[in-house]
């Protein structure tokens, strides 16, 4: 983690994102258009997240990489880039460096514009999308107004700025709230949570996981022991709020952990029980946390799930076999697209990923998504796939998307199979090419 630097919002008029692509990133661009500032930034491919940015109003450029040494980027007060761009464009850090404009990521510039607002800032290891969107909606149901920022598309969350192309089954990943309030979903990698001073600190759980950037569960402890320290409420044990969640549209018991914490907030924040109760019972999930894509022509069930460590892995495939059992009325068989996460990731907690998979019937792993790393031969599908094998689950590694997609045609599937992407990558356009999902 960087020392932080102070800025001077009221002197930015113009802001230039690098990767302004990402999930999160494209939220704070959203966020800071809002606040009428002039915001414009590139991205390396297209995607759903560019296209609510254009729907918006904001210009996004493509831009392919290497970059030259000799890019001039247009001018701005600010320069704001994802991390995935230290590892995919460096080149293209340094050059905005040069312009002798601040250049911050774009965790410490959420941080320095939370500054304005009484943030109530949800970490842990699984479950922060879901609760920052659960909590977000009981917070306008109670008439408290917020701003939100999430890592996902959220149904009920409307772009400023809506056309007839405008996904309204999607939503967005931002809203604009009139109110004192920011929700921030605070990711703990490379300690980004602890850029936020929060008014309510909220820890869903903490396992082993971005060991690229932590020594051992200790130090991943340690890191959120100074984010607990920072928050003015904090939300760390809400087991007794547990039997209160009422009964959920979304399935599984994470989620039904992620209602929990988002009471022990809605408690903090003075919501009425009732309300908060209510609207729990009507949340509908986000885009690619377990959200169900539809039905084919021949009645295969499509799932998309972003799951991509094994305990989320295993939640997810418990949840859909609370819809699906392996036996009875609406027993169903399910095959699983896999893509890992990152190597490092996947070598650290390899043992784990070997035994996730058993509500499956049938598992295909994609190549890994290398996203910041450079590759490592020490670990690949393959290797995964075989020891996933010996454990007893029926699972071929391909390495290309498009075997996996022959492989999945030829199975044949029809009313008797949920077909489920699952994955930080793009796991799903596997169901895009096979089923004409768009």
């Amino acid at each position: 983690m960087q020392e932080k630097i102070n800025l001077d919002i009221l002197k930015i008029k113009k802001v230039f994102f690098i990767g302004i692509g990402g999930i999160g990133i494209s939220a704070l661009a959203k966020m800071m258009q809002s606040r009428g500032i002039n915001v414009f930034g590139l991205n390396d491919e297209e995607g759903k997240t560019v296209d609510t940015l254009r729907e918006t109003g904001i210009e996004v450029f493509l831009s392919k990489m290497p970059f030259d040494k000799n890019t001039i980027l247009p001018e701005a007060d600010l320069y704001i880039y994802s991390d995935a761009w230290l590892y995919r464009g460096p080149e293209i850090l340094e050059i905005a460096k040069q312009t002798g404009k601040p250049v911050f990521s774009y965790f410490e510039a959420l941080g320095e514009f939370a500054k304005n607002y009484k943030v109530v800032a949800i970490s842990g290891t699984h479950g922060k999308t879901t609760t920052v969107a659960m909590v977000a909606e009981m917070m306008i149901d109670a008439g408290l107004d917020p701003t939100v920022i999430v890592g996902s598309f959220v149904p009920t969350f409307q772009l400023g700025s809506i056309s007839e192309h405008w996904d309204k089954k999607i939503g967005s990943n931002f809203r604009y709230g009139n109110s004192k309030y920011l929700v921030v979903e605070a990711d703990e990698f490379n300690r980004h949570m602890l850029y936020f001073n929060p008014y309510i600190g909220a820890i869903t759980n903490i396992e082993r996981d971005h060991l690229d950037c932590y020594k051992d569960l200790a130090d991943i402890q340690s890191a959120f022991d100074k984010f607990t320290a920072q928050s003015e409420n904090k939300v760390l044990d809400y087991k007794k709020y547990l039997e209160k969640v009422p009964k959920l549209l979304v399935p599984g018991e994470h989620n039904r952990k992620n209602a929990a914490v988002a009471l022990a907030i809605a408690d903090v924040l003075k919501i009425s029980e009732d309300i908060a109760k209510k609207s729990l019972a009507n949340f509908e999930g986000t885009w690619r946390r377990l959200e169900k894509r539809g039905i084919t022509n021949k009645g295969v069930i499509i799932y998309d799930d972003y799951a991509h460590h094994p305990t989320e892995v295993r939640a997810s495939l418990q949840a859909l076999r609370e819809l699906y059992p392996k036996e009875g009325e609406n027993k169903k068989k399910i095959t699983v697209v896999f893509q890992p996460h990152l190597y490092s990731r996947t070598k650290a907690l390899f043992d784990e990923f070997v035994i996730c998979f058993d509500e499956a019937d049938k598992v295909y792993l994609l190549p890994i998504y290398f996203a910041r790393e450079a590759p490592d031969p020490e670990i690949s599908s393959e290797k995964l796939a075989l020891a996933i094998k010996k454990h007893g689950v029926d699972v071929t590694a391909c390495e290309r998307f498009q075997k996996a997609e022959e492989a999945i045609k030829a199975l044949n599937l029809g009313p008797n199979d949920v077909f489920v992407t699952m994955g930080a990558g793009e796991a799903y356009k596997v169901a895009d090419q096979v089923f004409n999902f768009k």
